[in-house]
C-alpha cells in the first residue's frame, strides 16, 4: 500500500485506532472519508481536519451496507483503499443466567458480518482500479483468547482466517490484502483501556503502523507492531505460558 495519493474510506473513523489512522493518512495527503454510527463524532473528526470526508453507516444493518456502497463509489469514484476498523468489544459472563446472546449476536454482526458486507459491496470497484488496498482490523486476540471476551476473540479469529481466504483469491488483481492485527491500545474501546498503563499509547501505535507501511514490512500481508508479536506468534512460542499470563491479569 502506497502511503499517499489514496482515496481511503475508513470505517469506525470517528474514534480510537480509526480516528488516529483517518487524521494520520489525511495528513499525508489521502482523500480520506471516515464513517460511524454518530454523526456528531463524525462531524467533529472532519472538522478538525478540513478536507476529510464523512458519512452515517450503521455497519449492522446489510441494506445500509448496499447502499452505502454505491453511494461512496459515487461520490469518490477514486476509491482505492477501504480499512474495515469498525468494531465492538464487550465482556461476558458466560455462565450467567439468562445468556446474554443478545451481546454475543451484535457482536458478531458488526465485526464479522459487518467487514464482509462491506466488501462484497466494495468489491466490484476496488478490482477494476489498477492498484487497490482492503486492510482488515484483527486483534492479537485472533491468535490467543483474552476469555473475558470470547465472542470478541472469535470474530477477529474468523476476520484473520477469512482474510488469509481473500487475499489468495484476490491474488491474480491489483487488490492487495492486509490486516493490522493490533495489541492492547489505549483507546476508548472498552471502559478503563484509555487509561490502562498496560496498554499501548495510541500515538505510538499508529506511528508504528503508518511506519511498517511505508516501508513495505508487511510479511505474510500482515502489520504487526513488536507489541503484538507474542499474541501472533504464541502458538509457536510458548501458548500455555502466554495464556496464563494473559487471563491471570483478569
Amino acid at each position: 500500500m502506497k502511503i499517499t495519493g489514496n482515496t481511503i474510506l475508513i470505517t469506525g473513523g470517528g474514534t480510537g485506532i480509526g480516528r488516529a489512522l483517518a487524521e494520520t493518512l489525511h495528513a499525508r495527503g489521502n482523500q480520506v472519508i471516515i464513517t460511524g454510527r454518530r454523526e456528531a463524532v463524525l462531524k467533529e473528526t472532519a472538522a478538525a481536519n478540513p478536507g476529510m470526508a464523512w458519512a452515517t453507516l450503521d455497519v449492522d444493518d446489510a441494506a445500509a451496507i448496499a447502499a452505502f456502497g454505491v453511494q461512496v463509489v459515487k461520490d469518490h469514484p477514486g476509491l482505492n483503499a477501504v480499512i474495515l476498523n469498525a468494531g465492538i468489544m464487550k465482556l461476558e459472563d458466560i455462565k450467567a443466567q439468562p445468556f446474554a446472546l443478545a451481546t454475543a449476536e451484535a457482536t458478531i454482526t458488526t465485526n464479522l458480518l459487518g467487514p464482509i458486507r462491506l466488501t462484497a459491496a466494495l468489491l466490484p470497484h476496488l478490482t477494476a482500479q489498477p492498484k487497490a488496498t482492503i486492510m482488515t482490523v484483527t486483534s492479537g486476540l485472533a491468535f490467543i483468547p483474552l476469555t473475558a471476551t470470547p465472542t470478541y476473540n472469535a470474530t477477529k479469529a474468523a476476520i484473520h482466517s477469512w482474510t488469509q481466504s481473500l487475499r489468495h483469491q484476490l491474488r491474480d488483481t491489483g487488490v492487495e490484502v492486509l490486516e493490522l492485527a493490533p495489541p492492547g491500545v489505549a483507546t476508548d474501546l472498552m471502559p478503563g483501556h484509555a487509561d490502562n498503563p498496560a496498554y499501548m499509547p495510541l500515538a505510538d501505535f499508529t506511528a508504528e503502523v503508518i511506519g511498517l507501511i511505508e516501508r513495505g514490512e508487511t510479511p505474510r500481508g500482515e502489520i504487526l507492531v513488536e507489541r503484538v508479536k507474542p499474541l501472533r506468534f504464541a502458538e509457536a512460542n510458548g501458548y500455555e505460558a502466554v495464556f496464563e499470563q494473559l487471563n491471570g491479569a483478569h
